[in-house]
């Protein structure tokens, strides 16, 4: 037991210490592009990697309630970044997808950020980018965990 708590105590400073960081780097990526939020720009991204879904489904997706998610659509569709289409296969529902103005937006902002961090990235040596790309690995882990 307490080989347990000697370990959950090393755990909580470093998980702390991540948790600070992780958001800084959200908040300097954000400063990268001003062209939606970052709710619209997780929908628009979602929109493109998995295709048209509904709001529920994106709102499942993004663990978010479905009025909220339906807002963002809204405000995103308003924007011309989305449309809502029938379900062909269940007409009673709709779908929302990615105009060609939403995908331009998207691909943008991703050259945006990804330049950005791509030439921070380029500043470490090699020996740093090998244990950045197990850390990536690893918070992605994270990132899919229940």
């Amino acid at each position: 037991m307490a080989s347990t708590v000697s370990s959950q105590t090393e755990v909580a400073p470093l998980a702390s210490d991540l948790r600070v960081v992780v958001g800084q780097l959200t908040r300097r990526l954000r400063a990268e592009q001003q062209r939606f939020s970052m709710s619209q720009g997780a929908v628009l991204g979602r929109l493109d990697r998995g295709g048209p879904r509904s709001v529920s489904d994106l709102a499942a997706a993004e663990r978010v309630r479905p009025q909220s998610m339906a807002q963002t659509v809204a405000d995103l569709e308003s924007g011309g970044l989305v449309e809502r289409r029938p379900d062909p296969d269940d007409r009673r529902r709709a779908l929302v997808s990615l105009t060609e103005s939403g995908l331009e937006m998207l691909v943008a902002s991703r050259r945006d950020r990804e330049g950005w961090l791509a030439g921070e990235i380029a500043k470490l040596s090699g020996e740093d980018r090998r244990t950045l790309a197990r850390a990536v690995e690893l918070m992605g882990e994270f990132a899919d965990s229940r």
